[in-house]
């Protein structure tokens, strides 16, 4: 059997990242794509409610947030779980930055395509957004490497 155009075609599109359609906002389940955040800085944390050190970063990330300038940075928390568990764990612990929930089927080759070679969680990617620097932090973060990392981003696109 020959292969057509087609099958083809589906091989190509199964190997591309998740699609925009694989973020969802939390809960209202609204589609999100990274293009929707419009500061110049973008830090994107990737985590799980069954994650230990993501359970433990997540307080001091939101109360970090809070203190930005509005504008200045955008952070998205993208939860890597299912809703309920999502929706039980933001219950208990509100942030103050958007959670995303991730929708797709893989999830490691979705964290493979941000700069997370090996799969685990908490990861945290801070993007310089003018040039494309960015920096991938594999494990938890806290006030300081957040305002390293931004530091570093904006500075490298100037």
């Amino acid at each position: 059997m020959k292969p057509s155009f087609l099958s083809a075609a589906v091989l190509i599109l199964a190997a591309l990242p998740a699609a925009a359609a694989d973020l969802a906002a939390f809960p209202d389940g609204k589609v999100r794509d990274f293009a929707d955040l419009k500061a110049p800085v973008r830090i994107v944390n990737f985590w799980g409610s069954y994650c230990k050190p993501c359970v433990k970063e997540m307080p001091e990330m939101s109360a970090w947030f809070k203190k930005q300038k509005k504008g200045s940075v955008d952070l998205v928390g993208i939860a890597v779980d299912r809703k309920e568990n999502i929706a039980a764990f933001l219950k208990q612990t509100p942030v103050s930055y958007p959670v995303w929930h991730y929708t797709g089927n893989d999830s490691r080759s979705f964290m493979k395509a941000h700069g997370n070679t090996v799969g685990a969680l908490p990861f945290t990617t801070v993007e310089a957004v003018k040039c494309g620097k960015r920096e991938a932090i594999l494990g938890g973060v806290d006030s300081k490497k957040l305002d390293e990392a931004v530091k570093k981003a904006a500075a490298a696109c100037k």
